[in-house]
């Protein structure tokens, strides 16, 4: 005999050859030989050593529990005292009757929305992690939701969850702001079988969702396609000399070309531009060359207008001075000066005569 002490909110299980036999509720009690006592705390859950159908064959125990089943295809929330305590997955479980006031909300997988009624803070708990699945469109996004690989609806921004179940869940997004797109290193021969390489840029945005998701496959890369074959159509038709003329063209030509193929895919091409164009070593040193000569040639005639300016100049001075003795010596005096002041001393050898003759250069 064995005397045993059952605190208040507690329970014991008396067991005899691990078959349970009896319910001890708050007191003192004796076991008798061959029999084991197993405590359980009424304010924790329950965890039974034995089945729980076993344990609801002695009557003292059911009228302590209240059990709850759940099927395969089912979860089961439980709130102890309205606060959320656990979730349950398939199987049978028995709860403390008294102490702690518990509910229960049952889901059905087979449903893979979540109801209404199920707390959106509840969803967010860590426990339920495991059985939920989260997609998130950002506030410039739009998305197509496809169920088991049909389309269903388009999605704004948000966050969406569902319960992980068989069906197939699919949130397809896209960017609906304006996107650039670089077309990097053409390699293209023009009309007259020059090679040039071509970094081209693009702008575009998303209008057709359903076009661009559904109807398309990775249409960013079909549109580059489209794109790169448009630029080698039209730099194709073009000589060396008039793709660099005309430059500025080749974007209003993308525009016209690709636009439709574009709205096929569900895009609008915004705007386009030829970034840069690399030419081959051999060519560029020959438009260097080119250049110098062009440079060369505008110089020289630049040179030829100068010294046909400088000469009509001095013809028509000529003309003024043998018309007028005075302006044709004050035109004397004038580079006499200019002489004078490039003299620092003069010296002077022989006889007068010379001082005579400067008499007369600078005296009439």
């Amino acid at each position: 005999m064995k005397r045993v002490m059952i605190n208040t909110n507690s329970v014991g299980l008396v067991y005899r050859k691990n078959e349970m036999k009896r319910v001890l509720t708050a007191g003192n009690h004796w076991l008798g030989f061959g029999e084991t006592m197993i405590s359980h705390d009424m304010a924790k859950s329950f965890y039974a050593s034995t089945e729980i159908d076993v344990l609801l064959l002695n009557k003292d125990f059911e009228a302590l529990v209240t059990t709850v089943e759940v099927a395969d295809n089912e979860l089961m929330l439980v709130y102890q005292n309205k606060n959320f305590k656990q979730v349950l997955t398939a199987g049978k479980y028995a709860f403390w009757k008294g102490l702690n006031k518990y509910s229960f909300v049952t889901v059905n997988l087979e449903d893979y929305e979540i109801a209404s009624d199920i707390d959106k803070n509840t969803i967010e708990k860590p426990q339920l992690a495991a059985y939920i699945r989260v997609f998130k469109v950002e506030n410039y996004e739009k998305a197509l939701l496809l169920i088991d690989g049909n389309f269903e609806k388009v999605i704004a921004p948000g966050i969406y969850i569902f319960w992980k179940n068989r069906t197939v869940i699919q949130v397809l997004k896209t960017d609906m702001r304006q996107l650039s797109m670089e077309i990097i290193g053409q390699e293209i021969l023009t009309k007259d079988k020059a090679q040039l390489r071509i970094n081209f840029s693009m702008q575009y945005k998303v209008t057709d969702l359903i076009k661009a998701l559904l109807e398309n496959k990775e249409f960013d890369k079909q549109l580059y396609v489209s794109i790169q074959l448009g630029l080698r159509e039209i730099v194709g038709k073009m000589t060396f000399d008039e793709l660099m003329e005309n430059k500025d063209k080749i974007s209003e030509s993308i525009l016209r070309i690709c636009a439709d193929k574009a709205g096929n895919l569900g895009v609008k091409l915004v705007d386009c531009g030829v970034k840069d164009i690399v030419l081959p070593g051999e060519i560029k040193e020959i438009m260097n060359q080119v250049l110098i000569a062009e440079k060369r040639a505008q110089a020289n005639l630049i040179t030829r207008r100068e010294e046909t300016a400088s000469t009509r100049s001095l013809l028509n001075t000529a003309k003024l001075m043998e018309d007028n003795a005075m302006l044709y010596k004050l035109k004397e005096m004038e580079y006499v000066e200019k002489i004078a002041e490039k003299i620092n001393t003069i010296s002077l050898s022989g006889s007068g005569q010379i001082v005579d003759q400067l008499k007369q250069i600078f005296v009439k």
